[in-house]
């Protein structure tokens, strides 16, 4: 159940799962990475925005 009685968390404007993600620049662009699994790559051919897969 999830209503005001049952959920104390505070809200977040923050998509879930996005809290560890961190990232650096490169002559190529920008990376981004889980720091909490930092092995963990995607790549891609082309750019495609965070907005658009968070």
């Amino acid at each position: 159940m999830n209503d005001d009685a049952t959920d104390r968390s505070e809200p977040s404007s923050e998509p879930a799962g996005t809290a560890t993600i961190e990232s650096y620049e490169t002559e190529d662009g920008v990376v981004f990475y889980d720091a909490q699994n930092p092995l963990a790559w995607v790549e891609t051919s082309r750019t495609l925005t965070l907005e658009d897969l968070a």
